[in-house]
């Protein structure tokens, strides 16, 4: 496919995206901005599938990715209640947060798949293939944004569907716990960035880091927040796809992350203003606020 129709059809669906977006404001158009949006993903992936060229067992895979992922899903929205929407919507952020940091992996491990590998001198990394500042930028903060959201929304799900107690957890000096392992990540990707990501566990280090943080980040909100929480980590899925499609060059990715990322941002926004809550203590994990102050449920557990 011409890449300059490429990028026209990247655009329509894109434009798509925002038309979905407008729909989904009002039960009125909702059915119709679920159409725009199904009819946007169909081109983006249809102009993907088209840009890959006549590789057989590459579109096998897929095709066969997709049949399978799509039964799976439609098995589930239609045996879901409506009542279990929230943590059937956090399940689905962490399969996208882990998806995110899978395909970072790929290209931190082949990127001259990626065309992100350079060929300039880097003096003595020799160990692996060197890779651009950009793009290894992208996929570290792609992978940190992606594995938060993955274990975050996997105790999301858990307290929504009372598979753990609802209640605040407290870990003894958490604030600086947290602080601490931001830290790590950002001195991690200056390392990776300096070694030119040769180093394998430079990579893996940061991933490992950015799960834990994910569980710390969530689990002193109480339950009666995740409904916010939820939307929080739409927008952080939105923002790591977004770094990924940098990575790839891929615009649809790019504008469907943007998108994502800015209105799941600015819904959990106008959440916690209805709730009276405070919006940074939420995105921190309750940093800043009272020992359980954002708990309405059954009281605060501390850890010893």
């Amino acid at each position: 496919m011409n890449a300059d129709l490429a990028a026209l059809l990247y655009l329509v669906s894109g434009v798509l995206f925002i038309l979905a977006l407008r729909g989904l404001s009002s039960p009125e158009t909702s059915r119709q901005g679920n159409n725009f949006g199904m009819i946007g993903m169909a081109i983006a992936v249809g102009t993907t599938l088209l840009l890959i060229g006549p590789d057989t067992t590459t579109w096998m895979i897929i095709v066969a990715a997709i049949v399978v992922g799509g039964g799976i899903g439609a098995v589930i929205a239609r045996s879901i209640k409506m009542t279990a929407m929230p943590q059937l919507v956090a399940a689905f952020h962490s399969l996208v947060g882990m998806a995110a940091v899978a395909v970072a992996a790929a290209a931190f491990y082949a990127p001259e798949s990626f065309h992100i590998a350079t060929d300039e001198n880097v003096g003595a990394y020799l160990l692996r293939t060197p890779i651009h500042l950009q793009s290894l930028i992208e996929l570290s903060l792609g992978t940190a944004i992606g594995a938060v959201t993955f274990t975050g929304s996997v105790i999301a799900f858990a307290k929504l569907n009372g598979n753990m107690s609802g209640a605040p957890i407290i870990l003894p000096a958490r604030h600086i716990i947290k602080i601490g392992i931001a830290a790590l990540i950002g001195l991690l990707i200056v390392m990776m960035a300096q070694a030119h990501g040769t180093v394998e566990w430079h990579f893996w280090a940061l991933a490992g880091l950015s799960f834990l943080i994910g569980i710390l980040l969530i689990i002193p909100i109480g339950g009666a927040d995740m409904p916010v929480v939820v939307s929080m980590l739409n927008s952080y899925s939105g923002w790591a796809a977004a770094a990924l499609g940098f990575t790839l060059e891929n615009v649809a990715l790019i504008i469907t992350g943007a998108l994502v990322g800015s209105s799941g941002a600015i819904l959990s926004y106008i959440m916690c203003k209805a709730m009276n809550r405070s919006f940074i203590s939420v995105i921190l994990g309750g940093f800043g606020a009272a020992d359980g102050a954002s708990a309405a449920t059954g009281g605060v557990q501390r850890a010893r």
